[in-house]
């Protein structure tokens, strides 16, 4: 998979790492791919509801050890 960015929210809690992923989604173009890393337990679920309600294209979401990774593309 091809990421066009990657925002390191490691240590951030709600609703920082989502926050930060907007604005960094705002500084790319359509199609782009955002990989986001947080250890913020809940930060799946924030992104599943973030996708709904902008349009973004949840790609994927894994554990890898104690970081959440969410994988999107840009609307």
């Amino acid at each position: 998979m091809n990421i066009d960015r990657e925002l390191d929210a490691r240590g951030l809690n709600c609703p920082l790492p989502i926050l930060k992923a907007k604005k960094a989604l705002a500084e790319m173009t359509s199609g782009q791919v955002l990989k986001v890393i947080a250890t913020d337990s809940g930060s799946h679920r924030d992104f599943q509801a973030f996708a709904k309600q902008t349009g973004n294209e949840l790609i994927q979401q894994e554990t890898a050890g104690a970081d959440y990774v969410t994988v999107m593309r840009r609307r």
